[in-house]
C-alpha cells in the first residue's frame, strides 16, 4: 500500500533521480517533472498528496508554480514542500505567502526530508478526537468531517493545512496556545521554532474568515506568547 503519492519538480535531472530512490525506498509512489510548465499540466491530469517544489527553475519558478496550484480549482489540493537554497527568513515568508506548507534548505539530509513529508502529509483529526463535527460563530460555519468553511453563507477555500490550524485553535478557544504547542499539533513534533509559519498562515486565514483582517476578531495575537482564538459566548 502506498504511503501517498508525490510529485517531484526539479529541472535536475540528477536530483530527480536521487529522489526517485529514496521516495520509492520508502514506500511513496513518485511522479517528476522537470520544469513548474510542466508539473501543472500533470496535475491537471493526475492526484498527487504532495508536491516537492523547487524554488530555484527557469522559466515559471517555484513561487509562480506554487501560486498557480493554490489559485486552480481544476485539481484537489496537494500539500507543497518548497526545496531551495535560499536561508534567509524572507525567503521563507515568501514560500509560505505563495502558499506552502513547508520549507526545506538544501542541502538537506535524507531523514530531515522524510520527516518534513510525513509532517506535510499527516492530519490533525483534533475535531473528531474532541467529538466536534460542527462549530458556528457570527457568520462563519466550519463543518470539520466535510472540511467546509463558509463565511456568510459562502464557502471559503482553505488548503489542508489552513483547516489544520483552524481546526486545532477552534477546538482549544479563548486560551492562549503558545507558538511551540501550535506548531507541534499542526506540523509535528519536529516544529516548534518556526515562528514564521504561524504568522503567514493566521495572516492567509484571517484573510478568509475575519470581517476586518487588519482588526481580527477571532484569530488573536498575544505578543510574545503566541495565539488565542476568541470563541464568541453566544456559541
Amino acid at each position: 500500500m502506498s504511503a501517498g503519492r508525490i510529485l517531484v519538480v526539479d529541472d535536475q535531472p540528477q536530483i530527480r533521480r536521487v529522489m526517485r530512490t529514496t521516495l520509492v525506498a520508502n514506500g511513496y509512489e513518485m511522479d517528476e517533472a522537470r520544469s513548474g510548465e510542466q508539473a501543472l499540466e500533470k496535475l491537471r491530469s493526475g492526484h498527487y498528496d504532495l508536491v516537492l517544489l523547487d524554488m530555484n527553475m527557469p522559466g515559471v519558478d517555484g513561487l509562480e508554480t506554487c501560486r498557480a496550484i493554490r489559485a486552480s480549482r481544476a485539481w484537489p489540493e496537494p500539500a507543497v514542500i518548497m526545496l531551495t537554497v535560499r536561508s534567509g527568513e524572507r525567503d521563507k515568508v515568501e514560500a509560505l505567502d505563495a502558499g506552502a506548507d513547508d520549507y526545506v534548505i538544501k542541502p538537506y539530509s535524507t531523514p530531515e526530508l522524510l520527516a518534513r513529508i510525513r509532517a506535510a502529509l499527516r492530519r490533525t483529526p483534533l475535531a473528531r478526537e474532541l467529538g466536534q463535527r460542527r462549530v458556528a460563530f457570527d457568520n462563519v460555519e466550519i463543518d470539520f468531517e466535510a472540511h467546509q468553511v463558509l463565511v456568510r453563507g459562502a464557502p471559503v477555500r482553505l488548503t489542508s493545512k489552513e483547516m489544520d490550524l483552524l481546526s486545532y485553535l477552534v477546538t482549544h478557544p479563548n486560551r492562549v496556545l503558545s507558538h511551540r504547542e501550535i506548531l507541534q499539533a499542526v506540523w509535528g513534533p519536529d516544529y516548534g521554532d518556526e515562528h514564521e509559519y504561524l504568522r503567514v498562515f493566521i495572516n492567509r486565514l484571517r484573510k478568509k474568515i475575519e470581517p476586518h483582517p487588519a482588526k481580527p476578531r477571532y484569530l488573536l495575537t498575544e505578543p510574545w506568547s503566541g495565539y488565542r482564538f476568541h470563541l464568541p459566548q453566544n456559541v
